[in-house]
């Protein structure tokens, strides 16, 4: 896309650089940015050069994901002992629709950011707890769970001038047992509905519903529960909508059809 808006281009590499003028935005990957016109942006600011490590080990046996990690590195998180959520990385990262060639520009910052409601990342961070490091314009930070970040399909609770510096998922969930469920109505569709489960080590449980709702649902609770509490919570649960790719009737009994897929998954791995 040619954005005949864009009249300067700039590299940020200190945190100085990051501080806007009218009418600039920050780009990771700019996958999205790149797709279609920005008719209010006079000025891009380009976060990759800032240096930050794509993914570090946290003192708590977390792990940190920079906001301009790519979406290819997830894809090959290296293993950890004891990151048992290891494998919810790739898939979450495959229910995002795109290629390969996009994994290895689309930044998981980017995609949490654009806050669509099938953000394959969000799917990912909501489900494991994942708390957003937020860089603020007078030099200070906030930090906010991802599922409260995102507050509706394409929005989120980010003012102007604050910059997602990194996404850090705590050692309680990396440690947590996890399984996934995706539908979509188009065999390579854009995700329709997405369910997380995750067990942590004291057996409470979290499951998350995304793709389905407009923002992230998270059910919690002490342990695995049983199939109709669980069914009645999902189809209780707000925010189901109705798009081009999906009623809100058609999410909602779907979310409830994958939770259960997903409860059994974590119920087979307590019963082996």
């Amino acid at each position: 896309m040619d954005l005949n808006t864009v009249e300067r281009y700039r590299y940020a590499r200190t945190r100085d650089d990051l501080r806007l003028a009218p009418g600039e935005r920050v780009v990771g990957g700019g996958t999205w940015f790149f797709s279609e016109p920005q008719l209010d942006t006079s000025g891009v600011v380009d976060l990759t050069t800032m240096g930050w490590p794509a993914l570090e080990d946290l003192p708590d046996g977390g792990l940190r994901i920079a906001a301009t990690c790519p979406i290819a590195d997830i894809v090959t998180l290296p293993a950890r002992p004891g990151h048992r959520a290891r494998p919810l990385f790739a898939q979450c990262a495959n229910a995002l629709l795109a290629s390969f060639k996009i994994w290895n520009v689309a930044t998981v910052g980017g995609n949490i950011c654009r806050s669509f409601a099938a953000a394959s990342m969000v799917s990912l961070a909501a489900g494991l707890d994942a708390d957003a490091l937020i860089w603020l314009p007078d030099g200070s930070e906030r930090r906010i769970p991802v599922a409260q970040l995102v507050t509706g399909n394409g929005t989120n609770s980010l003012a102007d001038g604050e910059i997602l510096r990194a996404v850090d998922i705590p050692g309680t969930s990396m440690r947590a047992r996890t399984a996934f469920r995706k539908l979509a109505l188009a065999e390579l569709g854009r995700s329709g509905t997405v369910v997380t489960g995750r067990v942590d080590e004291d057996g409470a449980t979290v499951i998350g519903i995304t793709a389905a709702t407009a923002r992230p649902v998270l059910l919690r609770h002490d342990a695995l529960p049983g199939p109709d509490v669980l069914r009645e919570q999902v189809l209780a649960a707000d925010g189901y909508y109705t798009d081009p790719l999906g009623s809100a009737d058609w999410r909602r009994a779907t979310a409830a059809v994958l939770a259960e897929h997903v409860r059994a998954e974590l119920a087979d791995e307590v019963g082996s």
